[in-house]
């Protein structure tokens, strides 16, 4: 694993470096020319790799991150006057600068969750507004895996979030920007919660699992793949030396490497929970299903502890927190965390 210079980041895994097979892959890209904006074999073997691990119909187009994934996703699938039933505190509605609003136009129905995860009677209470021409149309039921708060979809509950959308005309799209951390928490495929749980548009994070800067489109209803080019260049999403972007991509799905980062960086988060038994005023706010720790610590601890480490609050006034793991943590870097946190609580 690299190592830094710095304390181990326990705010993001995009504070994390990059994998070593991902710098390979993209130094492999890095000799003589090829074609621009996708035209190259490396984003062919990339687009080869997803139907692979996705299903012959899936279809995946390369960008540059998280936000912008989700833009393109979605605006395949609504139109001027729809909106999109999501999570209150999804990534759609709470950390993209209002995207989806101002760049798509749409409205977000927001649902208060005890979990982060939508129900289908979530979905099918907010379904009243169809047909009223008062009222924004919901077209797309969006929901996250992993959550905000950590936690994980099984396929089954995806699979009923997508029937209940489907049978009311809408579509269901993922934000996976922690894919990867879901599939090892459940221990099932990718397309376990992607392909065949009926989803019809989601992303593929690779930026949170040890790539560079590359996420991932990808397109399960042939009836939308079409408008995914212009679509993506409309939103800036287009890189014209596409092979660096596509190169990282393959790296992460060939050999399970996806697998293998987030399985290491779940198992350091549980480490990490572990560790928490018995420190006083110190509880976990969520169950811990990915590399995601959010935890209840007094204000005093975690000022303290801020002075040695980054993290974030969660919610400040509650007094949770969240501390984040990565493919490249080491079991030290927990230890030396936990060590800290112990300290803290008794200074």
């Amino acid at each position: 694993m690299i190592e830094s210079t710095y304390p181990k980041s326990f705010a993001s895994d995009n504070h994390a470096g990059v994998h070593p097979a991902v710098l390979q892959a993209i130094a492999d890209a890095n000799r003589g020319d090829a074609p621009a904006y996708g035209g190259d074999r490396w984003t062919a073997a990339f687009e080869q790799r997803v139907k692979d691990v996705f299903g012959d119909h899936a279809e995946g187009f390369a960008v540059l991150n998280g936000a912008g994934a989700n833009i393109v996703g979605l605006s395949l699938m609504l139109g001027r006057y729809d909106a999109v039933i999501c999570p209150a505190d999804a990534h759609i509605a709470t950390h993209e600068a209002g995207a989806a609003e101002r760049l798509l136009g749409v409205k977000l129905i927001t649902v208060p969750t005890r979990d982060g995860k939508l129900r289908p009677e979530d979905v099918t209470g907010r379904l009243g507004g169809l047909g009223n021409h008062h009222e924004a149309q919901p077209a797309v039921v969006s929901i996250s895996q992993v959550t905000e708060l950590g936690t994980c979809y099984s396929p089954d509950e995806i699979a009923a979030l997508a029937e209940a959308a489907h049978a009311a005309g809408l579509r269901l799209h993922l934000d996976g920007a922690r894919l990867a951390n879901a599939a090892a928490h459940l221990g099932c495929s990718l397309r376990a919660i992607t392909t065949d749980a009926g989803v019809d548009v989601f992303s593929f994070g690779g930026t949170k699992n040890g790539a560079l800067a590359a996420e991932a489109v990808v397109v399960l209803d042939p009836g939308l793949t079409t408008a995914v080019p212009f679509l993506r260049r409309q939103s800036l999403q287009l890189a014209s030396k596409m092979r660096f972007i596509s190169a990282q991509l393959t790296a992460l799905l060939t050999d399970d490497l996806w697998l293998t980062n987030a399985t290491h960086a779940n198992r350091m988060a549980r480490r990490l929970a572990d560790g928490l038994t018995g420190i006083p005023g110190v509880s976990l706010a969520y169950p811990v299903q990915s590399n995601a720790v959010f935890a209840t610590v007094p204000a005093a601890t975690a000022q303290t502890l801020l002075r040695q480490f980054l993290f974030h609050y969660w919610d400040e006034p509650t007094g949770v927190v969240r501390w984040m793991t990565a493919f490249d943590t080491e079991p030290h870097h927990v230890d030396d965390f936990l060590t800290a946190l112990h300290k803290a609580t008794t200074s």
